[in-house]
């Protein structure tokens, strides 16, 4: 062939490379959530998530992920003539992620008036499947399902806001609800400078404008070194009322009555490692009005009930990173052939995705039991095992499964190889994603005290939850052998506990994984999660991925995994 004849810079064809993982059921293929949604009562939204699952893996779905995070939020601090509007602008792929959220009901789909039972485990697993595709469009869609059951509790606040509330429909626009927006978000604002975690050395004051006390109208000075989202309609956030007085948490808007833009200015956005998507500030209120919600000094146990359902979504955010990360694995391995033959064909690569598979499907577990547990839970004559897996096992969960999805990206990346590390893919922003939920809503020590206090607390709560699992263990002597190491753990010297917070927070979330696990995955797939998290082999197996005992059938955790 002479030169003339030869395509213009063409060297070469392009082989062996895996193709886009679209168009595929993120439901229907993922065998553990499908029957969770049956067991936690909620089959009746089985069809609309398997629509769902098959929308979020289009084309163009997964370039919305894209595109939401390379053109991140700008901030406009003034108009053209010098006013001053903190005004925000987001690419149209962002307003699109939120619009889907909406519709599908994951910011109150539990607290809707015609909510069925089940609606927490159906709302928690189409969270799952939109948090697969992107993560930052969670954020106000998280901190307004939790700020629901919080606001609910004032019913003269909650009756002028419950139908933009609630309501399915994204409205973008940035102006007052009484100018007849659709739609709200709301957000939060907890940390400052001087505290972070610490919300108790919280300084921004609170001066009564007319009669104090709960649903009194208040003017708000100080900052938040943390203020996400600053485009939401409304925020939630804690200030003093007296110099040395208890916090009180008060609903800051973003508009005030007469239309103006409430006193809270943005100093500017976070410029954050992941999260890129969404919108983080620090802002100063500079007189903002707000209105006191629960009573005066209780900001705090006030705030940490909207941080229960937080922390659930942290858990459900983080398995979907996994679960992401996992499934892009499994399809890369799937296509592309190395010395030979295709990498899931060879037996050590087998072997990393078999032990992601096992992590991956132990999350998703547990955050369905989570889910059902809080239903339960709120119900008139909830058992005190439900009590239990919600109190005690959630800020668990959250220190570990968040924990994991760091090290399970990284890996998950690796089998990629130079692929996974460029921005062309998806597994570089997985990867980026994966620290923020263990952070957010409280670092891994702050969740692992939460624990301690939680079983101190909730004793007879923690032993129904400990005798029914032991029901479990007695077929299983390696879990019932870490379930008697746990118990020891609770019981041993009171000084010596809370250095190992830590240990006793992994060894309660792993027992509750293999728990579930022997109930409900196939023997094979159980055996091999208990073994290696709890038994024998857990001393061979340490923290790396693909140290999996030959004798488990690796290539049947893979299927079951992702059987595409």
């Amino acid at each position: 062939m002479s030169a003339s004849d030869r395509p213009f810079g063409k060297t070469h064809e392009v082989t062996n490379q895996a193709p886009p993982l679209v168009g595929y059921d993120s439901f229907a293929f993922d065998a553990a959530l499908s029957a969770a949604l049956a067991r936690e009562g909620a089959q009746w939204h089985a069809d609309t998530l398997s629509r769902d699952g098959i929308a979020l893996t289009q084309p163009e779905a997964v370039a919305l992920a894209d595109l939401a995070n390379r053109h991140e939020p700008v901030l406009a601090t003034h108009s053209p003539r010098g006013e001053r509007i903190d005004a925000l602008e987001f690419h149209p792929a962002w307003h699109e992620l939120l619009r889907r959220l909406r519709h599908e009901g994951l910011h109150a789909m539990p607290f809707e008036p015609q909510a069925r039972a089940g609606s927490m485990a159906a709302r928690c697993a189409g969270y799952y499947l939109h948090a697969q595709l992107e993560s930052g469009s969670l954020c106000p869609v998280t901190m307004t399902f939790a700020s629901i059951p919080v606001l609910r509790q004032e019913p003269d606040l909650f009756a002028r806001i419950a139908h933009p509330l609630l309501s399915r429909e994204h409205d973008a626009r940035d102006i007052p609800l009484e100018a007849g927006k659709h739609s709200m978000l709301i957000g939060m604002g907890m940390t400052e400078k001087q505290g972070g975690s610490d919300v108790r050395s919280n300084r921004t004051r609170a001066h009564a404008l007319g009669a104090p006390g709960r649903g009194g109208a208040y003017r708000l000075v100080g900052h938040k070194w943390f203020f996400s989202a600053p485009q939401c309609d409304a925020h939630l956030v804690l200030a003093r009322t007296a110099e040395e007085g208890g916090l009180s948490c008060f609903y800051v808007p973003r508009f005030t009555s007469d239309g103006r833009k409430n006193a809270v200015q943005v100093q500017r956005l976070k410029d954050k490692l992941g999260n890129r998507s969404n919108a983080s500030s620090e802002v100063e209120f500079l007189d903002a009005y707000g209105v006191m919600i629960g009573d005066e000094g209780r900001g705090v146990p006030t705030i940490i009930e909207m941080a229960n359902f937080t922390r659930l979504d942290c858990v459900i955010g983080s398995a979907a990173l996994m679960r992401a990360a996992l499934v892009q694995a499994i399809h890369h391995a799937r296509h592309r052939s190395v010395f030979g033959a295709r990498l899931v064909d060879q037996p050590l690569m087998r072997n990393v995705l078999a032990d992601l598979a096992l992590e991956s499907e132990a999350a998703a577990l547990l955050f369905m039991r989570l889910a059902g547990a809080f239903e339960e839970s709120a119900a008139p004559g909830g058992s005190p095992q439900a009590r239990a897996w919600r109190r005690i096992v959630t800020p668990a969960a959250k220190f570990w499964v968040c924990k994991r999805a760091l090290e399970f990206t990284g890996e998950a990346m690796e089998v990629w190889g130079g692929n996974g590390y460029v921005e062309t893919g998806p597994m570089a922003r997985f990867y980026r994603e994966a620290p923020v939920n263990s952070i957010w809503e409280g670092s891994g020590n702050v969740m692992c005290l939460d624990v301690l206090r939680a079983f101190e607390r909730e004793q007879d709560a923690a032993h129904a939850l400990l005798d029914d699992w032991k029901t479990t263990g007695g077929a299983h002597p390696a879990l019932a052998g870490a379930l008697s190491a746990l118990i020891g753990m609770l019981t041993g010297d009171p000084a010596a506990r809370e250095a190992s917070a830590r240990r006793i927070a992994q060894q309660l979330v792993l027992c509750a994984q293999g728990v579930l696990m022997a109930r409900h995955a196939p023997r094979e797939v159980a055996d091999a999660f208990i073994d290696t998290r709890l038994g024998e082999a857990r001393g061979d197996t340490g923290r790396i991925y693909g140290t999996l005992p030959a004798r488990f059938d690796h290539a049947a955790i893979v299927t079951r995994a992702f059987a595409a």
